[in-house]
């Protein structure tokens, strides 16, 4: 269900998935499709005293195998049946056998210990029917995703060895006619052999510790589909507009088609977008697969004038056209397909300095956005996916980078249907670019892993680049390799041979990976010139750890182990620094030394807005010097420390907010290097009349100044307002407030606080790469921190709370009004939307009920004396819950209390 809610304060419309996601992986199927993902069981090898052609044999006892449902690693499936302990708390993963390696080593590059029990293969075995309409069909065994290799057996007939099914990032088609069963009980028996360290499977690199079985297993859908004797695949619609302008598209359509008889058969292959039709004919030869395509040069119809374009989400809409394409042979449809494509054109280039420059139709686009990761066992669901996208939508980023963690197609349909761009590429940090100890087997795996990605990827107007390198660029034999892929299946949009900034055979890569990983003062991303400062193109970058909030770190952390920090915490710090010890520095310094992880948390949740809030404010004010950012990470693989703008239970904190608040699309913002305060726009569109008025205040809220500015902005800009003075008689922490108002009407707030104790940047100890491999800095240490601990003295005040509720079936929007009656400032508000009594126990007294995922306005916020504001929230019910919600409040210097929602 697609809800639109209006969030913004300039009335525009975010579009809130919040209801079933929709199917989208039977899209591209029109013939008959079966997915096998219940009924099967799994066992190791050793214990199983069978081959595969008796293992595939309908009725073979499975007594003893554990269940699982598909897609699914083995230790998945294990932690599933309750074998182990859940691996995402505490230190419950170091229990399970075989993770005896080094901790915060990265185990895709070692073997597995002698005596692990995921070494050896394991068997995965099912059993299912087929429909007798199979008969007289062409039958295909399809796999989209498993690590590392494969043997398979059907009805006790090999169908494929290890030798051709290998590959984490292969798609596989096997035609199975001859030993499947129409009408019967069918068999699956498939062995599965766990990646080698010089294998090209998956890593965690320093995201996450990897579990023992390295993710060995059947990781994404096996699918059974009947067709004629020929298929079709991999369709896409390539679009070109008359740049600059763009009332005319000029659209190529691309299908692989698969004969599987073994004589000649003759087609005609048959497509329609809307009210435009077009065919020809086709003749392929034995077993050949060939494409076959439409050009507008040949199909004078696929030049379509004034088309719908399809932009990203904050600067226009996302029109998506239908394409449905059919091979028929002899009359008969033969295969089909149906999908949903844009028409829009992405191209870069490279300025004068050196940095890539996107542009979207025609126009700049400063990229802002951040890494996706996995979970830890590759589990993933159509909701979960929903949910972190409709998390990048309302952090009003425009773009999520896969470094070598490919979404399936779910993802991508998504990611169309709500305007979001996506960077997808290899992986750093394993064999992906060991290239120097590269067999042909890796050779021809990487190239046959990329041409199965960029067929699938191809059609999807979110996808605007593809990084064929991450940390490194590949050599030139590798770069000619992919490089010829690329340009055998007209891939429409940029390619990057890395991350880095790295020269090749192709010129430079026009972006840098240059740091920082970890917490650096607000004002480095503002002075920095060197590394990771706000110029170029970014490709991951981030102030360090986002800390949870408590009710998180008591359901990841054992009670023993909550406080203080310890070698517990640490585990789920990631494996550059391995430790808190830069951030909780900065913050003892900053904010005054933490007394409980409650204490803790609530200090690290302002610590942390402020610090992405400048790192992202940064980025905008110097656009077009700074060409992109991406926060490195969007999420975490597990419960985290690190790296995230939520955690991994879906709840957005400090960093959530601070992002939100700095990428608004209409923006007012203070600078930390020379106090201006700056409008941005993101929008296409310019705005006139803006008033922007800045008021500064002691920490009594004795006002200091008052500053006001009309201007006028152009689309798509950074436009200074005015530079605040010198004061005299500042508290040592004071308060600047913003806000952006037209014709009365507050579009854009934002409130800072500020230490007139200089907060400075130890230069001279940049923290970069001994082995010079890297131009990288991770840390850039302060020298002299900000004094924000005259916050502790605020006196405590009770806000006025009430809410009102809006619900369609499972579907809410509550609207949250508070007001501060005090003469106090009220600091880091924080709501929350919480279900019924009965939830998760996280210590003795307390309960985590708190409604997650949900789509809060605003949040950590601050109130000034008298102020009142609403603020909306957007979640979702349990389709069970007869109970109503309430709201909880509490902040930095706010006492908590719970509020009922009316309905």
């Amino acid at each position: 269900m697609v809800r639109f809610i209006k969030l913004g304060l300039l009335g525009l419309v975010t579009i809130v998935l919040i209801g079933p996601a929709a199917a989208s992986s039977k899209e591209l199927a029109g013939s008959d499709r079966v997915l096998l993902r219940e009924n099967w069981f799994i066992q190791p090898s050793a214990e199983v005293h069978a081959d595969g052609a008796d293992i595939s044999k309908a009725g073979f006892p499975t007594n003893g195998w554990y269940p699982a449902t598909l897609p699914s690693t083995v230790i998945s499936a294990l932690v599933e049946d309750k074998v182990y302990p859940d691996p995402y708390t505490g230190m419950n993963l170091r229990s399970i056998p075989g993770t005896t390696y080094p901790v915060f080593e990265d185990f895709s590059n070692i073997p597995m210990p002698p005596t692990s029990p995921f070494r050896q293969p394991w068997w995965y075995r099912t059993e299912f029917k087929l429909s007798p309409e199979y008969t007289g069909r062409t039958i295909w065994l399809g796999f989209d995703g498993i690590n590392y290799r494969a043997n398979v057996w059907m009805n006790g007939v090999q169908v494929a060895s290890s030798e051709n099914l290998a590959g984490t990032w292969r798609l596989f088609q096997f035609d199975v006619t001859a030993a499947a069963k129409p009408g019967q009980t069918n068999s699956l028996a498939i062995e599965i052999f766990p990646p080698q360290p010089n294998d090209l499977a998956i890593t965690l690199v320093d995201w996450a510790p990897m579990p023992p079985d390295k993710e060995m297993g059947i990781w994404r859908d096996v699918h059974i589909i009947a067709t004629g004797p020929i298929a079709l695949r991999y369709p896409a619609v390539l679009t070109k507009l008359n740049l600059p302008s763009t009332d005319r598209a000029a659209l190529t359509i691309r299908a692989e088609l698969t004969n599987s008889a073994d004589h000649p058969v003759e087609g005609v292959v048959k497509g329609h977008i809307e009210n435009l039709a077009f065919e020809q004919p086709v003749r392929l030869g034995p077993k050949e697969t060939r494409v076959v395509r439409f050009t507008p040069e040949k199909f004078s119809q696929l030049s379509v004038a004034n088309p719908r374009l399809w932009w990203p989400a904050q600067v226009g809409n996302q029109d998506l056209y239908p394409l449905d394409l059919a091979v028929d042979v002899q009359g008969q449809v033969s295969d089909s397909a149906h999908i949903r494509f844009g028409i829009r054109e992405v191209t870069s280039n490279i300025d004068d300095k050196g940095h890539r420059i996107f542009h979207i139709n025609g126009k700049n686009i400063l990229i802002r956005g951040a890494g996706y990761s996995f979970d830890l066992l590759l589990r993933s669901s159509p909701e979960r996916q929903q949910a972190e996208l409709n998390y990048v939508r309302d952090l009003n980023l425009n773009t999520v980078r896969l470094e070598g963690k490919l979404e399936n197609d779910h993802f991508f349909d998504l990611a169309d249907q709500m305007g979001i761009l996506v960077m997808p590429g290899w992986c750093c940090c394993d064999q992906w670019e060991n290239w120097p100890t590269w067999d042909k087997e890796n050779e021809t795996i990487a190239g046959s892993s990329l041409r199965d990605q960029i067929r699938r990827l191809e059609r999807h107007p979110s996808v605007i680049s593809w990084m064929y390198g991450s940390d490194f660029a590949p050599p030139p034999r590798i770069e000619k390799l992919y490089l010829g892929i690329l340009q055998e299946l007209e891939w429409p949009n940029p390619s990057i041979a890395s991350a880095a900034g790295r020269n090749t055979t192709v010129g430079p890569s026009g972006v840098k990976m240059t740091g920082p990983y970890e917490y650096v003062a607000p004002s480095f991303w503002y002075l920095d010139t060197r590394h990771g400062g706000a110029f170029g193109f970014n490709t991951e970058t981030s102030p360090g750890p986002a800390i949870p909030p408590v009710a998180s770190l008591r359901r990841m952390l054992p009670p023993d182990h909550l406080w203080p920090i310890d070698s517990v915490w640490e585990y789920h710090a990631g494996g550059m620094s391995h430790t808190l010890n830069v951030f909780t520095e900065a913050l003892n310094e900053r904010y005054g030394p933490a007394k409980s992880v409650e204490d803790y948390s609530l200090k690290a949740q302002l610590q942390t807005y402020e610090a992405h809030r400048a790192m992202m404010e940064a980025y905008g004010r110097n656009k077009y010097t700074s060409t992109g950012i991406i926060q490195w990470m969007l999420n975490n693989a597990w419960p985290s420390m690190i790296w995230h703008m939520y955690d991994w239970y879906l709840r957005p904190a400090g960093s959530y907010f601070g992002v939100k608040k700095a990428c608004e699309p209409l923006h007012v913002q203070y600078s930390y290097d020379d106090h201006s305060i700056v409008v941005v726009n993101s929008f296409y569109q310019p705005f006139s009349n803006l008033k922007v008025t800045a008021k500064v205040y002691n920490l009594d809220m004795v006002e200091k100044l008052s500053k006001d500015a009309e201007l006028s902005v152009d689309a798509d800009s950074s436009t200074r307002a005015f530079v605040l003075p010198a004061i005299e008689g500042l508290s040592t922490t004071y308060f600047v407030s913003l806000t952006l108002e037209s014709a009365g009407q507050i579009k854009s707030r934002n409130f800072y606080w500020l230490s007139t104790r200089a907060e400075t940047i130890d230069w001279s100890r940049q923290e970069e790469d001994p082995t010079g491999e890297y131009d990288i800095s991770t840390w850039t240490p302060t020298r002299t921190f900000a004094d924000y601990s005259a916050l502790n003295t605020l006196p405590r005040v009770d806000l006025d709370v009430t809410a009102q509720n809006k619900r369609d079936g499972q579907d809410a929007l509550t609207t949250v009004t508070v007001r501060n009656p005090t003469s106090t400032l009220a600091l880091a508000v924080h709501l929350m939307v919480n279900k019924s009594s009965n939830g998760r126990v996280s210590r003795e007294g307390e309960t985590d009920n708190e409604i997650l995922p949900v789509l809060w306005q605003d949040n950590y916020f601050a109130l000034l004396p008298g102020e009142t504001r609403q603020i909306t929230a957007a979640y979702r019910l349990d389709d069970k819950s007869k109970a109503t919600p309430s709201i909880e409040i509490e902040g930095w210097n706010v006492n908590r209390k719970t509020a009922d929602i009316q309905q």
